[in-house]
């Protein structure tokens, strides 16, 4: 009757992990062809980021206070000091997080105006780099020979894929490339951020209702100088003659919103149920079936030596997950992280019942992010 109970919890834990990784999927993949699908028709990617920001804030807004309702717990509201001084300018960065992630997901949008889907995954790829290199430069890392590994599998991978591709576009791929960059900045200053406890903001529903607002303000000039003047003027939203299409453009933002905030949250879902290690290899086999997609549905054209390229790059990221997760067995084990799985914090939202642990996935966390 035992064996039988521990075949069945078995049996339980595998169908919840993989309900978890296909709506991380879900939302991933589907958020990356919409918001393909929708810049063919809407030509202002950073008035629809905006949106989207604005969106996230809302429904981080609703999920605490259902949270705050059920638990009776007042959830963390930083003071205007502590909001300007120590969130803003995260620990004495030269560039705060939230303005690094508005740039990381503004240009990203941006680049979907100009290159394929196929080669945008790729190069986004490529934001596992870029937080080695900086988590290199705080010091968060210690510089060892499989590091460099890394980033060569990486970095050769990436140049193989974009080598004499048919279908590339240097505007696109500066605009994808240089999100990645900031990507690298955006990860590892969140990550200082939320090891700085003192500030309550580990779990990242609090996170990301502190941070939208900053990234829709750090957005905004960019948007006026890029988009405000042509915005204003499109008949597509400030000088529209038809209600109705009018309400067609805001309801496929807003939906284009509901599907970031889904993004943020199955990552959160799957990481506080299972794994930063999860996460790690589902955003791998992610990348595959995203190029696989691209290549079926859009008519990419990937050839076999950006095939190949693709194949060196994962291998880079897989080393690198592979790394994290020795690390994390030296350290005693993997461990879910701190604030994302913890109850009693979330326990309206995760149904969890284990205890608090250590946070000694953070790294493994961020790292995952980059790929995503």
């Amino acid at each position: 009757m035992g064996r039988w109970a521990l075949d069945v919890a078995y049996v339980w834990k595998a169908v919840l992990t993989l309900g978890l990784v296909l709506l991380y999927y879900c939302f991933s993949i589907g958020i990356t062809f919409y918001n393909k699908w929708l810049t063919k028709s809407f030509h202002f990617p950073l008035f629809m980021t905006m949106l989207h920001l604005a969106v996230i804030f809302l429904f981080s807004a609703l999920s605490r206070a259902l949270v705050q309702c059920s638990s009776h717990r007042a959830r963390v509201v930083l003071s205007w000091t502590d909001y300007l001084r120590r969130v803003a300018p995260t620990v004495g960065a030269p560039v705060s997080t939230a303005l690094a992630t508005a740039l990381d997901v503004g240009l990203s949008n941006w680049s979907f105006l100009y290159i394929t889907v196929s080669l945008y995954t790729m190069t986004k790829s490529s934001a596992v780099l870029f937080i080695l290199i900086f988590s290199l430069i705080f010091k968060l890392e210690e510089l060892r020979a499989a590091l460099v590994l890394v980033v060569l599998l990486i970095a050769g991978g990436l140049f193989m894929f974009t080598y004499k591709s048919t279908q590339f576009n240097v505007e696109g791929f500066a605009l994808v490339l240089g999100a990645s960059f900031i990507g690298g900045i955006r990860w590892t200053l969140t990550q200082m951020l939320l090891q700085k406890a003192e500030l309550g903001l580990q779990n990242p529903i609090d996170t990301m209702f502190h941070l939208q607002p900053l990234m829709f303000l750090g957005l905004f000039p960019l948007f006026a100088i890029f988009e405000g003047l042509h915005l204003s003027t499109s008949e597509k939203i400030f000088r529209f003659q038809d209600t109705g299409l009018l309400l067609g453009v805001l309801g496929s933002l807003f939906l284009g919103g509901i599907l970031a905030f889904g993004l943020g949250f199955s990552e959160f879902l799957l990481v506080s149920r299972t794994s930063s290690l999860t996460l790690s290899i589902a955003g791998i086999f992610k990348e595959v079936c995203t190029l696989l997609l691209a290549a079926h549905l859009l008519g990419d054209q990937i050839s076999l030596l950006n095939w190949l390229g693709f194949a060196l790059c994962l291998s880079g990221i897989s080393l690198h997950v592979a790394l994290k997760a020795l690390h994390s067995r030296g350290d005693g084990g993997p461990k879910p992280l701190k604030g994302l799985g913890s109850h009693p914090d979330l326990e309206l939202l995760l149904r969890s019942s284990r205890p608090e642990e250590e946070n000694n996935e953070e790294e493994d966390y961020f790292g995952a992010q980059g790929q995503q």
